[in-house]
């Protein structure tokens, strides 16, 4: 597995000799970045799920930063920001205007539907999607950050919960293996 996702990785090299990414070069080849294991899979995949609902097309570019600076796996990272996507964004952007709206204490009468793409052009659509977000305000801020680091969270803990599953599984596995084979 391991092997197979190396191949799609860039290498040293490329990142050395690309003219964009040669000043961040010495940031971008540190090993932490690239190395996966329990503690920087939980925390790239809590840095993507949070970086994820980042307004824009930031997700990604924010997620790189969170990595360099609390050195997880980048890969994962950015690849975890794409469960926000223009399928599920709407949704998750009502769902995070309704928790905002609790945790201020407002009623979620005010709540205008999102636009619908109809006959508008996807430019058109994104257009009238940012004016709808920008209308929903504060709610929707907050809920944004509320429900980021509800994900995050949940994220962190359900992966560092998964690997040590599975790592009691293998100990095990390794034991009976031992045991029958003596």
């Amino acid at each position: 597995m391991r092997n197979t996702i190396k191949r799609f990785l860039p290498n040293h090299e490329s990142v050395h000799s690309n003219r964009w990414l040669r000043p961040f070069a010495n940031s971008l080849l540190h090993p932490r970045l690239w190395h996966l294991n329990r503690h920087s899979a939980a925390g790239a995949i809590a840095l993507g799920l949070f970086c994820g609902l980042i307004p824009g097309p930031f997700q990604a570019l924010a997620a790189a930063a969170g990595c360099v600076m609390f050195r997880v796996n980048l890969p994962l990272a950015v690849v975890t920001t794409l469960y926000s996507n223009p399928l599920t964004i709407v949704p998750l952007y009502v769902l995070a205007y309704g928790v905002g709206s609790r945790v201020m204490g407002m009623s979620t009468n005010g709540f205008v539907q999102p636009p619908d793409m109809g006959e508008l052009q996807f430019a058109q659509w994104l257009g009238a999607l940012a004016d709808w977000m920008v209308g929903l305000g504060k709610p929707l801020a907050l809920g944004l950050i509320v429900l980021a680091a509800v994900f995050s969270l949940v994220g962190y803990i359900g992966v560092k919960a998964a690997w040590r599953v599975w790592l009691i599984r293998a100990w095990h596995g390794r034991r009976a293996r031992r045991s029958s084979g003596s």
